[in-house]
């Protein structure tokens, strides 16, 4: 009934307010960039490789992994694979956005996902928790990232001796800072702390002893199968009490 009150909808002003407020994590975004064009210079990757990477692409993990093995001849079965092992949480991501985005044709709803981003993605879930319908928070904070990533990048390639350690100023840290702050934010579900738990675990012991990249897949993938085991009873129960 609540969501026939408030369908689905896609306006600019939401997607102003989408951009506005992901405007703080988008400033230190520029800082990955900016670490990203300084490392593909360092790699060898000419000007323009990097920043068609950085616009089509928009995936930091990825990329960077990419400029570990980049050389010739490119590995190229190699880099999808690395990249589909980095980013199969997004398949989990886009489910948990399903029922918001399946008013919306095919072919939109593959649109709205080409930004989505863990930080986005964690805003938006938490904004449609409490009851927002306008995709534009989705699509905006996307927008916000995606053009601090393009510009960080563009001024890492142009002042080539810019930061090459953002770990040293904590810079890699804001990321986790902020998506633990939304999801504390946002009232979570008791339930859901289980699936939390067995994703950071999973991830950690494949950190530790399976090969670069794969603790991304291992986490997202034990965390989902938790969340679908969990009786149905320990959700109604949680969000009741919630």
């Amino acid at each position: 009934m609540k969501i026939k009150e408030n369908p689905t909808r896609l306006d600019i002003a939401d997607t102003w307010r989408g951009i506005r407020m992901m405007l703080p994590l988008a400033v230190f975004t520029i800082a990955f960039g900016l670490a990203f064009g300084v490392a593909a210079v360092h790699q060898g990757l000419a000007g323009w490789e990097a920043m068609l990477m950085s616009l089509f692409v928009f995936a930091a993990p990825s990329q960077f992994a990419a400029l570990e093995m980049w050389h010739s001849p490119l590995p190229l079965l190699a880099l999808a694979a690395v990249t589909l092992a980095i980013h199969t949480r997004h398949m989990l991501m886009s489910a948990a956005l399903y029922p918001w985005l399946n008013a919306l044709p095919q072919r939109q709803q593959f649109a709205m996902v080409i930004l989505l981003t863990d930080s986005n993605w964690a805003m938006a879930l938490g904004e449609y928790q409490r009851g927002e319908r306008n995709l534009g928070i989705l699509l905006g904070g996307g927008i916000a990232l995606w053009g601090a990533w393009v510009a960080g990048t563009a001024i890492g390639l142009a002042f080539g001796g810019g930061i090459t350690e953002p770990e040293r100023f904590g810079l890699d840290v804001i990321m986790l800072c902020f998506l633990l702050m939304i999801v504390v934010g946002g009232n979570p579900r008791a339930a859901m702390a289980l699936p939390w738990l067995a994703a950071a675990a999973s991830a950690l012991m494949a950190y530790w002893w399976l090969p670069p990249y794969l603790h991304v897949m291992v986490g997202a993938i034990t965390g989902g199968v938790v969340a679908v085991l969990l009786p149905g009873r320990w959700l109604r129960e949680s969000a009741s009490v919630g």
